[in-house]
């Protein structure tokens, strides 16, 4: 038997032995985690797909106002650039030389009456004395026609005194439409007549304006496909510079009627309500118009789509094992930030919009629930600090 300490030494020796084989052996590295990556699960829902189109605003309805008899304005009757309403006064010129013609065709009338009554009284009194032979027929018939003749210049005497009433009329000018006027073209005192080029002041009625836009002719297929009776009912959107949309309706009123032979292009005319009037006749906007409704659409999110060297659209798919592959896919038109499908994908694929840079065909990705920004800006204002 082995005595005491040489067993303690052998136990030592065989345990220094063991610790040096296991410090030769390499360490094992842990496995590296699965990607992050966030994802959106697609859903067909019905979309409708537009163009959006430079255009300018034009009023519903524009009078010009002009004098219809000559003479010096009085007065303005009315405020600038305020709304007013059919019938009310605008402008007063002076009234004198046209109340003078009038007195002058009522004298002439009086006049013209008077001779008429004389002539059919000379008439009435030579009847019996032709039936009884104590005077020509031709005497009679002279005094008959003198009375015809006297009637006839009573007529023309009342006719004048209207014409000459109605001149008077005019010499108060009305509006001949409600809407908004704008400044005078004339001051008090000038002098104004028919023949004037320039208006007096111009009204616009704008409660209901016309927004007329232009579109390449052959892009109206698309827009007329819908039918006469159908075109009315595509709706119209209208935005601002900045891409906002004006709280206002807008219907199609009638497109393509003339291709312009210098641009090649047609005007669709778009009846719009403003109520408020935010849109003034002159401003350009643009209209967004529908062009056509897929009831089974599919939108796809800008970031997901990538491109690969020959421009064509891909984007990372992840089965139900989260295991990421790479499709082609075909894409069509932009949708508030976001692309319409039009093939390689399905509703019910899940697509990776963000973190695309850390997959591998074949990895396992740990996928996120996509949120749009306007989702993750209103969900930061409401964390506490």
């Amino acid at each position: 038997m082995y005595p005491p300490i040489c067993l303690k030494k052998n136990t030592a020796i065989v345990a220094a032995l063991f610790c040096l084989a296991a410090c030769s052996q390499p360490a094992q590295e842990p496995p590296a985690p699965a990607p992050s990556v966030t994802v959106l699960k697609l859903q067909s829902a019905p979309v409708v797909l537009s163009d959006t189109l430079p255009g300018r605003v034009a009023a519903y309805r524009t009078a010009d106002i002009r004098p219809q008899v000559g003479g010096i304005v009085l007065r303005r009757q009315f405020e600038q650039g305020a709304d007013v309403r059919a019938g009310q006064k605008l402008f007063q010129l002076n009234p004198a030389p046209f109340q003078a013609d009038v007195d002058l065709a009522a004298a002439a009338l009086q006049h013209a009456v008077a001779t008429a009554q004389r002539a059919t009284t000379q008439a009435e009194r030579l009847k019996p004395l032709m039936e009884a032979d104590a005077i020509s027929g031709q005497a009679y018939d002279d005094a008959v026609a003198q009375r015809e003749q006297a009637s006839a210049n009573v007529a023309q005497a009342r006719a004048a005194l209207a014409r000459r009433r109605l001149d008077l009329a005019f010499a108060s000018i009305d509006a001949p439409i409600s809407g908004r006027i704008g400044s005078e073209l004339v001051s008090e005192g000038a002098l104004v007549g028919q023949a004037d080029a320039a208006p007096m002041a111009r009204i616009q009625q704008i409660d209901q304006v016309y927004v007329d836009v232009r579109q390449p002719a052959s892009a109206l297929a698309s827009l007329q496909a819908s039918g006469p009776a159908g075109v009315d009912k595509l709706p119209v959107a209208i935005l601002a510079a900045d891409g906002s949309e004006y709280p206002v309706k807008g219907r199609i009123l009638f497109s393509g009627i003339s291709i312009d032979a210098g641009t090649g292009d047609a005007t669709i005319r778009v009846l719009v309500d403003n109520p408020q009037r935010q849109l003034l006749p002159g401003m350009f906007v643009r209209a967004r118009i529908a062009r056509t409704t897929q009831a089974d659409g599919l939108l796809l999110p800008q970031q997901a789509v990538l491109r690969n060297s020959d421009g064509a659209a891909q984007a990372w798919v992840l089965d139900a094992r989260h295991k990421a592959s790479l499709k082609s896919i075909a894409v069509g038109d932009v949708i508030a930030h976001q692309y319409v499908v039009t093939g390689g994908l399905r509703a019910g694929d899940t697509v990776v919009v963000e973190g695309q840079e850390r997959l591998q065909p074949g990895a396992t990705a740990a996928p996120q629930p996509w949120k749009r920004a306007g989702v993750q800006a209103a969900a930061a204002s409401t964390t506490p600090r």
